[in-house]
């Protein structure tokens, strides 16, 4: 992250909070940058565009900041320490914050901040009981992965009955 100008990074935060103006800005100026701020914000479109584009390293980035635990350990090994503290600090991890805030990387803060917000609001939307989700983010993914798995397992159990039908 911290190859992009100052300028950059806080059109980036404001795209993260929401605002289509800053998005549409970075979107003419470092595609890239708007193609993450709408990963950050459970778009799979933006990652598979991040993957096409040879920018794989924002796509894993923004899962990391999600919490995917394969993801951090990419960015921990491949990425520098500004991008896994900025990761880290996503996830409410105070070593990362003070090493941020140590180095005066305020933008950094400012972009934590916000997708924290929307994180916490994510995981408020997806508890709620009377909203269903169809794909989109990993952990509904990682859910119809698990329900798909129960399926197999419940048609395998189902097999030896029906043979003995016969």
């Amino acid at each position: 992250m911290e190859q992009y100008d100052v300028k950059l990074l806080l059109a980036l935060v404001k795209s993260v909070s929401g605002r289509v103006d800053f998005f549409k800005v970075l979107v003419q100026t470092k595609p890239e940058l708007a193609a993450f701020s709408n990963a950050i914000r459970g778009d799979d479109d933006a990652m598979v565009w991040l993957f096409k584009h040879d920018y794989a390293w924002l796509a894993i980035l923004s899962n990391a900041c999600d919490g995917d635990g394969q993801a951090i350990d990419w960015v921990r090994r491949g990425l520098t320490p500004v991008n896994l503290r900025f990761a880290l600090a996503c996830r409410h991890d105070v070593d990362s914050l003070k090493w941020l805030y140590q180095r005066k990387l305020g933008v950094l803060l400012m972009l934590v901040r916000e997708v924290e917000k929307f994180l916490k609001y994510q995981e408020k939307e997806y508890t709620w009981p009377y909203v269903m989700h169809f794909g989109g983010h990993y952990r509904a993914m990682k859910d119809l992965e698990e329900w798909k798995n129960q399926q197999d397992n419940d048609t395998e159990e189902r097999q030896p009955q029906t043979a003995e039908r016969e």
